[in-house]
Formats: structure tokens, sequence, C-alpha cells
């Protein structure tokens, strides 16, 4: 039984849906105050549209492409302590388009320079808690570490450069490889990117690749530690069967996103308030500016999920496929009782 100290997770992770009316909106329902806000219309064409605490509200990068900060006066404008507040801008507030949302709490604040590495970040907003830290650097264009905050080594990073045009870089779990979460890529090698070194508990190491580190240039970047009970990254080898691979997460899942690693294929994001029950899981595209699918690709269960479906996406037989996830619920909590039965 996987014990947590996170019981409720819906106080660090949730999923909000809502509908936009073209004007001025209070999102609420969200449990808590977000730091970043992970937004993708689903039933229209538009590029996933992040905000977070650091670069502040109105400041929207899209992690489906490869432009730099935008500001959006009527995207996201202020965060709220139980949601957030959107104009009638696109990827936020069209009239009539259904949004999922989801959100990630850090520190509640754009928190302080962190010194730990040879780059002094601007700001970190960091949960040791939750294991998820926001912090923003300026490139120095040579090899270089950044310190995260989280007091153990993140499994999961995303960086990007918001000054300018660049590639989405993913660090997951091997330091000698990345993946780009702008493209379907298969993983890729170039000691460049996180100088073949894999983070400590105190920072992530950067090379001298452009989409990571130019000097001069602005960068944020999103850790993601492992906490018992409440995330998870890991890995699993497909069939190519309707009866696919179980994996065990510890918890039951409130938030999925899978890549294959070994040939190219797109990221598959899965919540559970879309629709929110097995099979019917309807899967969104971090990469891709496509509307939500319809296919039935898996099963969100109370320790981990199923793979329903043979899929080049997420169960091609033999394929590599990575995964990072986010409970809903704890098995165990931190007093021994199922924390479902509280």
């Amino acid at each position: 039984m996987a014990y947590t100290t996170v019981n409720k997770a819906t106080n660090y992770f949730n999923t909000k849906l809502y509908t936009g009316n073209g004007s001025s909106q209070s999102i609420t329902g969200v449990g808590f105050q977000p730091d970043m806000v992970w937004n993708k219309a689903r039933n229209a064409t538009e590029d996933h549209a992040l905000v977070d605490v650091i670069r502040g509200v109105t400041k929207t990068i899209y992690p489906s492409d490869t432009a730099n900060e935008q500001t959006r006066a009527y995207g996201l404008t202020a965060f709220g302590t139980d949601g957030y507040t959107v104009g009638n801008g696109t990827y936020f507030g069209n009239n009539g388009t259904n949004y999922a949302s989801w959100n990630w709490k850090a520190g509640n604040s754009q928190g302080s320079s962190n010194t730990d590495g040879s780059i002094n970040t601007t700001y970190t907003s960091v949960s040791t808690t939750s294991g998820f830290s926001i912090s923003q650097y300026t490139g120095t264009g040579s090899n270089a570490t950044v310190g995260h905050g989280l007091g153990v080594a993140p499994k999961f990073i995303f960086t990007k450069c918001t000054s300018h045009t660049s590639d989405w870089m993913v660090y997951y779990g091997d330091a000698t490889d990345f993946l780009k979460l702008n493209e379907t890529n298969a993983t890729e090698d170039l000691n460049t990117v996180w100088n073949d070194t894999a983070p400590t508990n105190l920072v992530f190491s950067l090379g001298s690749n452009g989409d990571v580190n130019t000097s001069g240039r602005t960068y944020i970047a999103y850790c993601f530690a492992e906490k018992t009970g409440f995330s998870k990254v890991g890995s699993y080898t497909g069939n190519g069967n309707a009866n696919g691979a179980f994996v065990y997460t510890g918890f039951k899942p409130s938030w999925i996103m899978i890549k294959r690693t070994d040939d190219t294929d797109t990221w598959t994001i899965y919540d559970n308030k879309r629709t929110g029950f097995n099979v019917d899981n309807n899967p969104l595209f971090a990469n891709d500016t496509a509307v939500e699918s319809t296919d039935d690709d898996l099963d969100l269960l109370s320790n981990g999920f199923k793979i329903r479906r043979n899929s080049g996406r997420v169960n091609t037989s033999g394929g590599n496929m990575i995964y990072m996830a986010f409970a809903e619920a704890p098995l165990v909590g931190t007093n021994n009782i199922p924390a479902t039965a509280r």
C-alpha cells in the first residue's frame, strides 16, 4: 500500500471544466489558488495555453507551439483563492468554447531567487509537499546548473524560452536524451541539452543548447518530483492488444500524460473529468491544436491505470511508453486509514 503525506490531492492539483461566455468570467471550484494553469479548448482547434504565477497573469505560452511569451490582456487576468478570472480572449474565454483547465499549486507566490546553482534564478516558487516548482532564469550560453528548490531530484522537467521562439525541452529521467513537448518526435540524444548530467536534490543541469541556455535569453522551468501516493513518473511496454498493460501508480489517477519514446507519436493527456468513467476517458494532445478525441484508450483505477486499446500512441507492441500521473486519491494516508474512506 502506498502511503502519502498528501491526504487531499485536490489541494495541490485539480482539473476544472468550464465553458467560456465571451466576457469577464470567474472560474471557481479549483480548490486552491493555482500557480500554474494549463488550458485547452475541447471543442475548438486552438493551441494549449499556459500561465504561471512567476511570469504573471496575461503572460501566456503555448505547450503545443514554439512561440515566445505573449501578453494577452483578455486571457487569464487574475489568480483567486479558489481559481482565477478570465477575459473574452482565445484560449481562455471564447463564447461557447468548452475548456479543460489543469491546475497545479506551487508556493502560492512569485517566490524569490534560488542560489543553489551556477545560475541564480530570478524567482522560484515551490511546494516541497507536492513536489512541484517553477523557476525563471536567464541563460549564459555555457554549461550551468539551476536550483529547483524541491529538496529531492525532479523526475520530469519542462523548459521553455519565453523571450524567443524555441522548442519545449523535456527531461523525463534520462540525462543523455530529451523529448520535445511541442513535437511528436522520438527521444533524441544531445549532450548540450542536459549536459548528460542527472538532476540532484538541489539543481538540474544545462548544456549550451539554445532551447535551454542561450546567453541573455529568459527561460521558465517546471520541475516535478515524485511524491508517494500523489505523483508518479514511470514507463511501460506496449503489447499491441486491447488487453494492455496495467500500470501501478499507488493512487487513483486524476491526470495522466503518456508519450511513446522510441518512435514518433503524440503526447496524450487524460483526466478524471472528461468524461470520467471507464473506458470513456477522452484524450487531448499536448503537441496538437486538435479538439478532444473520443477514443477509448484506458481505464482509471483505484491504484493505477489499465490500457484498453491497441493504439500506437499508448500501446504499440514492444513500444516504450513513459507517463506522468497525478492522484485523485491515495490508497493510504498518513494516519493509516485509506484516504478514500475518510
